[in-house]
């Protein structure tokens, strides 16, 4: 018999929140293209947008702008936690002890919108103070004037953020909050049916992403784009690359068979900003120098590029170290795992898959 694994293929669930279509191409949130909202959205519209259903109308969104800014501080029983973890923690590991500390009175069973709006509030903090921390650097509290994307720059580098910088990382952001029932969300999810509290449950989302099958960071796209340098030394080192059979970081997708739509949002929002950044303007002709090339050089394969590109482009724009990809990536999908949670807490059943016993059975005895 075949070996079962991965529950690749297998519906755990049904979902109103997010539609992941690989073959189309298709990214949509709650009816929405999720790329489109990249382009046109705050992260504040579309993380409401994923709890409720429905875009926030203008006196709707202040009041939820506020209430997410009202949990941005840290407990000092958190900072105290995080203030002792060894040094060389891992920045991951630092957020998932962090958010499981968080588990106090407030986060009981069933989950519920206050709950969600606390951790994507207080995320982005544990994110910039674990890091800082560790790092031996200064603390810089949470700004009150800026809005979410912004205020994580400024928390992270003390200095008030490029506003190029800025739409970078909120399209990016959003582009992260959702995409199905991948392995952290389902790791939320399968928690949260056994009636524990969304704190444990992302606190498991956390431990999940962190793996580098799942929450892999786009730090191996960067040295390429080091290494290429300049726009003239692209196409002899992406020549040289493929002629040697060697692989292009960042094209090509396991879910997504056409272009991903990730990709195409961020693309449009790097090229929007090439004239603000010369990173972005590098990043543009690497890609459309690759992917002429990877016809050329691999016709019919269906290599396009992925997230991680335009992602690397964004994270060495805004001169975000290498520790803090992964950490970036778990600020924006806590949106989407905490959709899922309200959402299984709503039609409730634990969750129990079978397993195959393939093991030796009992030697039989006879009297």
């Amino acid at each position: 018999m075949a070996k079962v694994t991965g529950l690749e293929g297998v519906v755990a669930a049904e979902t109103d929140i997010s539609l992941v279509d690989g073959e189309k191409g298709h990214l949509i949130y709650r009816g929405y293209w999720a790329k489109e909202l990249a382009l046109s959205c705050t992260f504040e519209q579309a993380a409401y947008l994923l709890w409720h259903g429905v875009l926030p109308d203008e006196e709707t969104l202040k009041s939820f702008t506020v209430q997410l800014k009202a949990h941005r501080a840290l407990p000092e029983h958190v900072k105290r936690i995080i203030d002792a973890l060894p040094d060389g923690t891992p920045l991951m590991s630092i957020m998932q002890t962090a958010v499981s500390a968080m588990s106090t009175g407030d986060f009981v069973w069933p989950p519920t919108e206050a709950q969600a709006i606390q951790l994507t509030a207080m995320l982005p903090t544990i994110a910039a103070y674990g890091y800082r921390k560790h790092n031996g650097l200064s603390w810089h509290e949470p700004l009150d004037q800026l809005d979410h994307t912004a205020n994580y720059l400024y928390m992270l580098s003390g200095k008030l953020p490029e506003a190029s910088h800025v739409k970078a990382l909120n399209a990016y952001l959003i582009l992260g909050m959702e995409h199905g029932m991948n392995a952290s969300t389902f790791s939320g999810r399968a928690v949260s049916s056994t009636q524990s509290d969304m704190a444990s449950a992302v606190s498991a989302a956390i431990g999940a992403m962190k793996g580098p099958l799942h929450g892999g960071a786009p730090s191996e796209v960067i040295a390429m784009l080091d290494e290429i340098g300049s726009k003239s030394n692209a196409e002899p080192w992406i020549r040289d690359v493929l002629s040697r059979g060697g692989r292009l970081m960042g094209f090509g997708h396991r879910v997504y068979k056409t272009k991903d739509p990730r990709a195409e949002a961020l693309r449009q929002v790097t090229e929007q900003l090439t004239a603000d950044d010369p990173w972005f303007d590098l990043a543009i002709h690497v890609e459309k120098t690759a992917i002429q090339l990877l016809e050329e050089y691999k016709p019919g394969r269906r290599l396009y590029t992925n997230v991680e590109f335009f992602a690397a482009s964004i994270m060495r724009a805004i001169a975000l170290p290498t520790p803090l990809f992964t950490p970036t990536f778990t600020v924006a999908r806590v949106v989407g795992w905490t959709a899922h949670l309200l959402e299984q807490a709503a039609v409730n059943r634990i969750f129990r898959p079978q397993s195959i016993y393939t093991g030796p059975m009992p030697q039989e005895t006879h009297a």
